[in-house]
């Protein structure tokens, strides 16, 4: 269910002070008018709507797709200029007649007729009962820092749990991108993601023990299945029940002080393939993170969200904004979120140098899907670490390969709070 809109809506509600429409608008121009196509977006086009074609099989309906995003049949080249008026015309009736012009007026009759008209779920009844919610972050200490991350059905709280673990070592001491450092992040997000695997799903259907998994007590347990000198070849998730009674981001600020951290996805790439007639938007394609294994909490279900990868990432100090920030790049997330938070934290770098330093990715833990763990799995690191610590790490276990870029696009604001500036 696309429920972006009613989010936009929500937002603006109790956060907006300019006319939706004046927000919209600029949007509302390049759709209509047209933008010049960067260099990486122009691969990914190019990418994506070739897995489509690849795929065409598996997919309803791939002719909308195509009148909507090809220029006289191929992908926009670099520099050429890409007009979408359908989506243009899309936008401009919801920011003349609001939110319910996309979840119960024409809009979602042309949808509803659309996913009839291909043997598809999604009926008009879905959009005009869907509803947004308000959540309360999840938030940990971390060395006198909150961070704050959205509870599942989302991932953020494995940014979360990482952290408590890395609580327990001097990571400063330890220095930024040492064998020390490096295995102490990769066993404990690997403790994490197991964990991932098994409890996160929809809290609306499935009770989450998150008190118990973001407890000192259970972070406490978890590291000490930790042992620096050698990777360990059998984490299974824990039980924190013991304890307890395509994404892209955007980061602003304004000269009043509000720091808004927001993200929004289609999954892989630019979604399902699925375009409505003549509305000029492709359908996310989320439901693919659903399990397909009765055991799973995240179990496929009527009603029941999906996990998500997309986490939006927000740090205080002393109860005042500090770090508005987000990392993209699927279950990259939040190991980038940890990394990022520990450059900056620990090892004392700017918010520029956060994002610039090297970073790691590690390939093999339990999915939330249903695959089980591979062992130890495969990291892939890039080229700016010591080849001495990558020669370190591989005697300890692990299996190194080059990085193949999938290290996450970041964004930050952080606040000075001394010299009142961002």
């Amino acid at each position: 269910m696309p429920g972006t809109v009613d989010a936009w809506f929500a937002l603006h509600e109790r956060f907006g002070k300019l006319p939706i429409a004046t927000d919209l608008a600029q949007a509302i121009g390049y759709a209509t008018h047209g933008f010049p196509v960067t260099q990486l977006i122009a691969l990914y086009w190019k990418g994506n709507m070739a897995a489509f074609e690849k795929d065409k099989a598996l997919i309803e309906e791939l002719d909308n797709a195509r009148a909507t995003y090809l220029i006289d049949g191929r992908t926009p080249e670099e520099g050429e200029v890409f007009r979408n008026p359908d989506l243009g015309h899309t936008l401009t009736l919801i920011a003349e007649q609001g939110r319910d012009r996309f979840y119960k007026g024409p809009i979602a009759h042309t949808i509803d007729a659309y996913f009839q008209r291909i043997g598809g779920d999604l009926r008009y009844e879905d959009f005009a009962s869907h509803h947004g919610e308000w959540v309360t972050p999840l938030a940990v200490n971390y060395r006198g820092y909150e961070v704050h991350e959205l509870p599942p059905n989302g991932q953020g709280a494995a940014v979360l749990q990482i952290l408590q673990i890395l609580k327990g070592y001097d990571l400063a001491k330890m220095g930024a991108g040492s064998a020390d450092t490096l295995t102490a992040m990769l066993e404990a997000k690997r403790l994490a993601y197991e964990d991932l695997a098994k409890w996160y799903a929809d809290p609306a259907i499935v009770k989450v023990p998150i008190e118990g998994l973001l407890s000192e007590a259970y972070a406490d347990e978890r590291r000490n299945l930790i042992d620096l000198a050698r990777a360990n070849p059998d984490f299974g998730p824990g039980d924190p029940r013991l304890h307890i009674g395509d994404t892209i981001y955007l980061t602003t600020a304004d000269k009043d002080g509000m720091m808004v951290s927001l993200i929004q996805s289609n999954y892989r790439g630019m979604g399902s393939g699925l375009v409505a007639d003549h509305l000029g938007f492709m359908f996310q394609d989320r439901g693919e993170l659903f399990s397909l294994n009765p055991q799973d909490a995240n179990i496929y279900a009527p009603g029941k969200r999906p996990f998500h990868t997309i986490i939006p990432g927000f740090v205080t100090k002393d109860d005042q904004p500090f770090l508005s920030f987000g990392l993209m790049g699927g279950d990259m997330q939040p190991k980038g979120h940890v990394q990022v938070l520990t450059d900056i934290i620990d090892f004392g770098m700017n918010v520029q140098e956060a994002g610039d330093a090297t970073r790691w990715r590690h390939f093999g833990g339990a999915e939330a899907t249903g695959e089980p763990s591979t062992g130890v799995g495969t990291v892939e690191m890039e080229s700016g670490f010591d080849p001495t610590v990558k020669s370190e790490l591989e005697k300890r276990g692990y299996k190194i390969l080059p990085g193949t870029g999938g290290f996450g696009g970041y964004q930050a604001i952080m606040w000075d709070a001394k010299h009142r500036v961002y």
